[in-house]
């Protein structure tokens, strides 16, 4: 097993809440992400270094580019559509009507639909953390015309949506549980099939995570300060250590997709440093895979 150590945030270090989400978008090589608490939306162009930013409603977990250029959001209570030159959102699903849930990880898979997983809300109106209901979350399937479906109930933190390469399986975490698991895709039905558990336990809990071109999920640890790849059959073979105590969310990124981007969180920390809540970027010599634009 490999060890690599990041430094140092980015240049354009900021510091966010809970910074979560990141998507890279090949076409316009523009980095997006949010922070949760501080309810914005944020766009990064590493190239031009321009950078935007959008305040939102409500907390947001995943701001990602639409096909007709647009962006979705996905709200404390929905899926909407935000226009980026008004910043002006308009309902667009709502899978989870539970008004005590929130949206959390959410990703695009290579269809262009969006997986969507809930859970219980544990972010008061002023930011701040409350109890959180236990296994009130789901993981839904949201398609390009705004139907959906419901794939995974009882959930208690929903993290760690990646597509292996060959598109016929998907990864998933319960962060209470623990538990890191791979389900097969129906691919008539889209219902998820022979799960696997892919990594049980580890240091810290998971939270976001990509996929690689070899098969092998990136996976942030939250509480633990790194970032493990894992392989297909449930290896850890690299551990990334970053200066921030709670990693969030990873994404591969560049023009060769080999740079990484690594979001992470100050929420509930003490005495946070410079380095907890930035953004980091390390390089590496692995590609990772694209993630397609949402598709309506």
């Amino acid at each position: 097993m490999s060890l690599e150590v990041i430094q140092r945030p980015a240049d354009f270090l900021r510091h966010d809440r809970l910074g979560e989400g990141p998507f890279w978008d090949q076409q316009d090589q523009a980095l997006y992400w949010v922070d949760i608490v501080g309810r914005r939306a944020m766009r990064l162009e590493p190239g031009a270094g321009a950078f935007r930013q959008w305040m939102l409603p409500s907390s947001c977990s995943v701001a990602i580019p639409t096909l007709r250029g647009d962006l979705i959001v996905t709200l404390k209570h929905g899926v909407y559509r935000l226009d980026p030159e008004t910043g002006v959102t308009v309902p667009f699903a709502q899978p989870d009507i539970d008004p005590l849930n929130r949206s959390n990880d959410a990703k695009t898979d290579p269809s262009g639909a969006l997986w969507l997983g809930t859970m219980g809300d544990n972010i008061g109106e002023q930011g701040q953390t409350i109890p959180l209901r236990p296994f009130a979350g789901s993981l839904f399937r949201v398609r390009p015309d705004g139907s959906f479906q419901t794939l995974l109930t009882e959930i208690g933190i929903s993290n760690a949506l990646a597509f292996t390469p060959d598109g016929d399986r998907v990864t998933f975490a319960d962060t209470r549980r623990n538990t890191i698991w791979s389900f097969a895709i129906d691919a008539d039905t889209g219902e998820l099939h022979d799960r696997k558990v892919l990594l049980e336990g580890g240091p810290g809990h998971p939270d976001g995570a990509a996929m690689d071109e070899d098969g092998c999920l990136w996976n942030a640890r939250w509480g633990a300060g790194v970032v493990l790849r894992i392989t297909p059959d449930g290896r850890i073979d690299r551990t990334i250590e970053v200066p921030a105590r709670q990693p969030s969310c990873c994404a591969f990124g560049g023009g060769d997709l080999k740079t990484l981007y690594i979001t992470s969180a100050r929420q509930d920390l003490a005495e946070p440093t410079d380095a907890d809540g930035a953004l980091f970027i390390t390089e590496l010599d692995v590609k990772g895979l694209p993630t397609p634009r949402f598709g309506g």
